[in-house]
């Protein structure tokens, strides 16, 4: 147990002698499991500094602008609008063309399987998938049959719809990067069918399942407005981080 030292100034202990001490004396105290040694005033000049250094780099730089490097985290309200439509003329201009690398830059940068344009601030119809065979390689082969993991070279739609080829729903944990610490149970369906446009403002149709098909669920949701909590056992939710809190 941890323990502290407490000086009280103004005893006078006596022993069984009557002998008087007439200094003060240190007592040591067990440290309660609910006492807070950290400073509230230290707390809040941190808060304070830091706030102070994001106005002068925000002073030096100008504030971002989308489509950002960062993704944005839940509260953000573009993450719950419905994504606008890219005008086909527009997909190879520098405006579109700059949304689709900074997207794939952020996915990659983060290592996720998937991206939507309004998690970069751009309420646009665009998302992004790849699962690298090197991440395949990761995982067991239990869980790779579980979960129907396959390695997906990277894809691009703009303008993405989605249709339902399997009508039947699997449960497993899922996460995204705008809820970032937190994952849940999720029922997605089996099997869909994507199709829009590419970066090159090209047609493109594919099917998937498994887990590509939870992948573009789940950013076409992105694309609506839409989270995986508005969809999860409640029950499930938990911190990623629980047990590190609890050693």
């Amino acid at each position: 147990m941890i323990r502290h030292w407490r000086t009280f100034s103004h005893c006078v202990l006596r022993s069984q002698t009557n002998y008087v001490l007439p200094k003060p004396v240190r007592i040591l105290l067990p440290l309660s499991p609910f006492t807070c040694t950290a400073s509230p005033r230290t707390h809040s000049t941190n808060i304070k500094m830091r706030s102070y250094l994001q106005y002068m780099k925000r002073k030096v730089k100008g504030a971002p602008s989308p489509p950002y490097s960062h993704v944005c985290q839940v509260g953000d309200p573009v993450l719950r609008s419905q994504a606008a439509a890219v005008e086909p003329g527009a997909i190879q201009g520098p405006e579109v063309q700059k949304v689709i690398k900074t997207l794939v830059k952020v996915m990659r940068k983060l290592e996720c399987v998937g991206l939507s344009a309004p998690q970069i601030g751009v309420p646009l119809r665009i998302l992004a998938l790849e699962y690298p065979k090197k991440m395949l390689d990761y995982s067991s082969v239990t869980s790779i049959e579980a979960r129907g993991l396959v390695a997906v070279p990277l894809m691009i739609f703009v303008n993405p719809e989605l249709r339902v080829l399997d009508g039947r729903t699997v449960i497993f944990q899922e996460a995204c990067e705008s809820i970032c610490g937190y994952s849940a149970s999720v029922p997605r369906y089996v099997s869909v069918e994507v199709s829009g446009l590419n970066e090159k403002a090209e047609p493109v149709s594919w099917q998937a399942s498994g887990w590509p098909a939870r992948i573009l669920q789940h950013e076409m949701d992105h694309l609506n407005g839409v989270l995986y909590i508005d969809r999860m056992d409640s029950k499930t939710f938990i911190n990623v981080k629980w047990e590190e809190y609890n050693e």
